[in-house]
């Protein structure tokens, strides 16, 4: 069993680090709000920190699942930073949907103070994170991964390294960027159902065993014409992953005028207040009043 930090205790990070301490290893957390780190002990044990630096001091691993990448620095630089508390030797995990440039970053920060790194970000959702059926997409060396894939394993339904670091977020991109116009793509399918006054149920039952059918079409799309938002991934959150996206795009010359166009429309959303709605609510602007 490893000694474990998990700093940042979110939708996802909550359950991550929960899957770890029921595995047996023993797990400090760090959060910004200490009542969610104080809610997190109480129901798994181990320990809270009042600092990243306090949480990662003495660990074997540190795990971390924040924002972005400013949340990132926040939790890795500075006095109270994990970076500075760590021993030599130990792997830093980042699972937060970041830039490639911030991963190429820490990697370098870390191998000059002799830690390992790791760019680990996951896709599955808070489903995925609660239920231990995470895909996670790594970047680094083979050997660190190596020494850390029993732990990750633990809530993943699907883990490789892809690459050196920065691969794991460039693949979450295209995870993204492939969720972007899946969404679209099924809003509008949908919303023509409705219109065209098709049993949505019927239509669903036949397509969902077709080439059509999708995790987004299965988890999805009887809520979207039900006009249910309330769980799932945000359109904030969405918009975050997808400007990282653009950015990326813009920086290697890739087109993506589709996902351009997707991330427009979110912001649509957001600016009917649906900001914290699933990514499924793109609906909303096709459906009728």
């Amino acid at each position: 069993m490893a000694k474990i930090a998990f700093l940042g205790l979110g939708v996802m990070g909550f359950p991550m680090a929960g899957h770890l301490a029921k595995a047996g290893h023993d797990v400090t957390v760090y959060n910004r709000n200490a009542a969610k780190a104080a809610a997190w002990t109480a129901r798994h044990g181990g320990r809270s920190a009042a600092t990243p630096a306090a949480a990662a001091a003495g660990q074997d691993f540190v795990l971390a699942c924040v924002g972005n990448d400013n949340d990132l620095r926040s939790v890795v630089y500075g006095d109270t930073g994990a970076f500075g508390a760590m021993a030599k030797g130990a792997v830093f995990v980042d699972h937060t949907t970041a830039s490639a440039e911030i991963a190429r970053e820490f990697d370098a920060e870390a191998k000059r103070r002799g830690l390992g790194f790791l760019d680990a970000p996951v896709s599955g959702g808070q489903s995925g994170a609660e239920n231990g059926q995470l895909g996670i997409m790594v970047g680094g060396d083979a050997a660190t991964y190596a020494s850390a894939e029993s732990v990750l394993k633990i809530y993943a339904k699907a883990i490789s390294l892809i690459g050196p670091a920065g691969a794991g977020q460039l693949t979450k991109m295209v995870n993204q960027i492939c969720i972007a116009g899946l969404v679209q793509g099924l809003s509008e399918a949908m919303n023509f159902a409705v219109r065209a006054g098709l049993d949505t149920d019927k239509v669903l039952s036949v397509i969902t065993a077709g080439a059509a059918g999708s995790w987004q079409m299965n988890n999805r799309a009887t809520t979207m014409v039900q006009n249910k938002f309330e769980f799932g991934f945000a359109v904030d959150w969405m918009r975050k992953d997808l400007g990282i996206c653009l950015a990326e795009a813009n920086r290697n010359k890739a087109r993506l005028p589709v996902t351009a166009l997707v991330d427009q429309f979110y912001a649509q959303v957001q600016a009917r207040g649906g900001g914290r709605w699933d990514t499924s609510s793109l609906i909303h602007l096709l459906a009728k009043d």
